[in-house]
């Protein structure tokens, strides 16, 4: 099995981390790239590229200056107990013991505007760059042209035959994937909540609902499609008759 994830907007860098132990971003060197061509804009040059506030390009101009290597475990954390949004309060990764972490860190995969892809125990440092933000990077006109292919071929080499691959991650981190490339199946799952009479996809419910199945195939040791269908944390549960597409599994709730 193995879960693509998006990363989130905000970070906690002071939470007590429940393990020491720690791996390094493999795309680092690519980072160091991207970071070079952050480092060239002011804080003005970021609020317009980022469409950002003053005090957020302000902050993101410090940390991109403040960027440097090597990674250590003074200057830089671990993803998994970095990133915080809804997503990540529904993965709830402070609890997990080191059973599930040692699975996460081998089946969980955190797509990354800056660090193209991550593992939960990579470190990083604090950073802001959405996959979206059309920055020319090299010869590639945006992130997506600059991670396509590293990141298809990185999964593809990761991936077993058959081997189960869900995507929980959002649309604008999902599409840098070259799904045709993929040597097996993507399966999407989609949430949605009745809201006055009708389903709908509502943007922060599903964030969290992402985390929330994330945290299920790491309890459960889910490895089927079938096994996947039976997910019903947050009082969500798998419906045939709405799931048309093969690639997708819908849960209503």
């Amino acid at each position: 099995m193995k879960i693509i994830i998006s990363p989130a907007k905000s970070l906690n860098f002071d939470k007590n981390l429940p393990t020491s132990i720690f791996s390094f971003p493999v795309f680092l060197k690519d980072s160091k790239i991207i970071n070079e061509n952050l480092k060239k804009k002011n804080p003005l040059q970021l609020k317009e590229l980022m469409k950002i506030s003053d005090k957020i390009a302000e902050l993101n101009w410090k940390r991109n200056v403040e960027f440097s290597t090597p990674f250590t475990n003074i200057n830089s954390r671990p993803a998994l107990f970095t990133f915080d949004g809804d997503v990540y309060n529904g993965i709830d990764a402070f609890s997990l013991d080191d059973s599930k972490i040692k699975k996460a860190q081998s089946s969980l995969r955190i797509l990354s505007g800056l660090y193209g892809i991550l593992k939960p125990l990579d470190l990083i440092q604090p950073y802001r760059l959405e996959m979206g933000t059309k920055i020319k990077i090299e010869e590639s006109n945006n992130l997506y042209e600059f991670w396509k292919k590293k990141l298809t071929n990185f999964l593809n080499d990761e991936l077993e035959k058959n081997e189960m691959f869900v995507n929980l991650a959002s649309n604008e981190y999902s599409s840098v994937i070259d799904k045709k490339s993929l040597k097996v199946k993507m399966t999407s799952p989609i949430f949605k909540d009745y809201k006055n009479g009708k389903l709908k996809i509502i943007s922060f419910y599903a964030k969290k609902a992402r985390g929330l199945m994330t945290r299920f195939i790491l309890d459960n040791g889910i490895n089927s499609e079938n096994d996947l269908k039976g997910f019903d944390y947050g009082g969500y549960c798998y419906n045939e008759q709405e799931s048309l597409n093969s690639n997708e599994l819908v849960f209503v709730r």
